[in-house]
């Protein structure tokens, strides 16, 4: 398959990666997953009182230098190591 067709296979199989999988871990796919889909956030961080939003920002942010395509290699990586 193609580099995204296996991006898109992981996208669906992210939805169902088992209830032990660690809020580090759905950051990093979180991450990953909007570096792909939109690219570099644009956005500036929110505020202290959304807490949530800045976590995942910050996710978002870590991982803005990769390309598209080693974000989306990553992506499937990491969802098949978390599906094992």
């Amino acid at each position: 398959m193609g580099l995204k067709k296996d991006f898109d296979q992981a996208a669906k199989d992210a939805l169902t990666l088992p209830p032990s999988t660690t809020n580090d871990d759905k950051l990093v796919l979180y991450g990953l997953f909007k570096s792909v889909t939109v690219g570099k956030p644009e956005t500036s961080r929110p505020g202290i009182f959304d807490p949530k939003g800045r976590v995942k920002w910050d996710a978002w942010k870590m991982v803005e230098d990769k390309s598209k395509d080693e974000a989306m290699q990553d992506y499937i990586l990491k969802v098949t190591q978390l599906k094992e």
